[in-house]
């Protein structure tokens, strides 16, 4: 059982930055791949970004390549989501994912969601 909350979510204006954090507990979290995924009102849950194991290979959606980085620290059992340059398209809920499995960009490969935390970007 592998258990994660996320924080750092709120209301930006476009152009803005936000940092997010997932802490992670229960489990060996260097034993999973994490993800970011967001969720706006009436939309599929969608990949944002994610990172491997031991964090040297980051792979981001085109939508947020070159604005969002994932970071994380093995020793401090957290994952991290710098947010630049946000758009009003970014809005939605944010998860935080854990998995074992080689997919990390897509819903059904998580094993482990967060609450999730509300970023609003506002014009």
């Amino acid at each position: 059982q592998v258990q994660l909350v996320e924080s750092g979510g709120g209301l930006v204006q476009t152009g803005g930055s936000l940092r997010l954090s997932c802490a992670a507990s229960g489990g060996t979290f260097s034993s999973y791949a994490m993800a970011w995924f967001r969720q706006a009102p009436g939309k599929e849950r969608e990949f944002v970004v994610a990172i491997s194991r031991s964090g040297g290979v980051t792979v981001p959606a085109d939508s947020v390549k070159g604005r969002f980085t994932i970071s994380r620290d093995n020793v401090k059992n957290t994952v991290y989501l710098q947010m630049n340059n946000l758009k009003p398209d970014d809005t939605a809920v944010y998860y935080c994912g854990a998995t074992t499995s080689t997919i990390w960009v897509r819903v059904e490969g998580i094993d482990y969601w967060g609450q999730g935390t509300q970023v609003t970007v506002s014009s």
